[in-house]
């Protein structure tokens, strides 16, 4: 069965050319999903419940490979999916068919060069950060709390009349950063 999805990024926006190129691609009307908000979006209703009604056997069937996914990574992460539950992917504009050998091949490329990409920035990142270190630089944000800080927050700490949003209020910090220094609250510091 041809399963459609179609998206476009505002809901004054139109989905007719979409739909037309679906219905004549042979896609059912009553078997097309939509989303009318961004691809950046993660939470897409339409998409969620295309993905759910597919089986193995069918093709998903987009307009565009943009209107599916907001990124290759994306894009190959859904293509997987769709792979490893037996289910094709038509994409009529780019002409892509997942179902030919063809389409398999362009798709295997993609995540390949996705793969590569990862790995180029994963090795410019840790590049970077050896550069840094060499330089006598600390890789992270700065340190929210001086030592001079710490030493007040540890002795107010010792006021059992003080909540711990007072002592952080006194230091100028939020209760979650003062967490994240005293895991334990005033157990942790007595420790």
């Amino acid at each position: 069965m041809l399963v459609g999805y179609q998206r476009v990024s505002t809901d004054d926006q139109d989905l007719s050319l979409q739909r037309d190129a679906l219905i004549e691609a042979g896609v059912d009307p009553d078997h097309i999903y939509e989303d009318r908000l961004s691809g950046a979006k993660s939470d897409r209703p339409g998409l969620q419940a295309c993905m759910k009604a597919l089986r193995a056997g069918d093709v998903l069937v987009v307009w565009r490979l943009d209107r599916l996914a907001r990124s290759l990574k994306d894009l190959i992460r859904i293509a997987d999916d769709l792979e490893a539950r037996g289910i094709g992917l038509r994409s009529l504009q780019e002409q892509i068919d997942t179902t030919s050998a063809a389409g398999r091949l362009f798709f295997h490329l993609m995540g390949a060069l996705a793969e590569f990409e990862r790995n180029l920035i994963r090795e410019r990142t840790k590049a970077g950060l050896d550069a840094a270190r060499r330089r006598g630089r600390k890789p992270g944000r700065k340190r929210k709390l001086s030592p001079k800080q710490i030493q007040i927050a540890e002795t107010l700490l010792k006021d059992d009349t003080l909540t711990v949003r007072e002592i952080a209020e006194q230091i100028g910090i939020s209760p979650a950063t003062f967490y994240r220094y005293f895991p334990g609250g005033r157990t942790g510091a007595e420790s």
